[in-house]
């Protein structure tokens, strides 16, 4: 544990962080990580509501390998991402990322997606089977059959005329009682999340891999404020890297 201007940060192996910390057992990945142990340094902080992201990017910056973001984790990010989104009241995805899903777990908190053209599979088991019916997020523009199709299966937000409001669409979700927000992704939607102030945590697993390519950045989108983010943790479990980043204190 190291002191910087007042602020603990803690960096260390996972498999140090399962000798030093853990009491208890805990589901392992490489042989060491404990994930329940993990955990405990991503309680959401008291102040509310908190949005936080939880993305993975190659070494180059890239979040897809052939369109693919799942060639860059493995089965201890998967593992971390699970349990992050049982901390959280809500988790917020674009439609871009919940149609690579064919399913959602039954454990994990609240889904909202956001939906322009509201292009989604309302017969598929996302919302079928969803323990509780989504949120489905929109705006004035989208279109009145497809809307009329989404109110049947989802809870129905519409926030913003021609685009929409990510600012408001979120205040609506803390005062629904979604207060520890958790998104992931995809990168347009983080980027306008962050143009919106509501960018509050960064969690970002990094890959020990280099892709080159085309694929996007974690948030993309035009160019915002510079955002100046403080640095939390960082865990290393065998090559990936565990990053936690808050947004700096003004």
């Amino acid at each position: 544990m190291i002191e910087i201007s007042g602020m603990a940060l803690l960096l260390v192996r996972a498999r140090g962080l399962d000798h030093h910390m853990v009491r208890g057992g805990g589901s392992l990945y490489s042989a060491q990580m404990d994930v329940s142990a993990m955990l405990e340094r991503y309680a959401y902080p008291e102040t509310a509501p908190w949005l936080r992201a939880n993305m993975i990017a190659s070494l180059d910056g890239g979040i897809r390998y052939q369109g693919s973001t799942s060639a860059l984790g493995y089965a201890g990010d998967w593992a971390v991402m699970q349990g992050l989104r049982t901390l959280a009241d809500v988790v917020i995805m674009g439609a871009t990322t919940v149609r690579e899903y064919g399913a959602y777990p039954s454990e994990a908190s609240k889904l909202a997606v956001v939906s322009r053209s509201l292009r989604l599979d309302f017969e598929g088991p996302l919302f079928t089977e969803a323990p509780a019916p989504p949120v489905v997020i929109t705006c004035d523009a989208a279109p009145a059959e497809r809307l009329r199709e989404a109110e049947k299966h989802a809870e129905v937000m519409v926030c913003g005329t021609d685009s929409t409001d990510l600012g408001r669409a979120l205040r609506r979700l803390a005062d629904k009682g979604y207060r520890r927000q958790l998104c992931e992704g995809g990168p347009v939607l983080l980027a306008q999340i962050a143009a919106a102030g509501w960018l509050h945590e960064l969690c970002l697993t990094l890959s020990p891999v280099i892709t080159a390519g085309d694929a996007a950045r974690i948030l993309d989108g035009p160019v915002i404020d510079l955002q100046r983010m403080e640095l939390c943790h960082a865990i290393q479990d065998e090559n990936y890297l565990f990053l936690r980043y808050r947004m700096a204190e003004r």
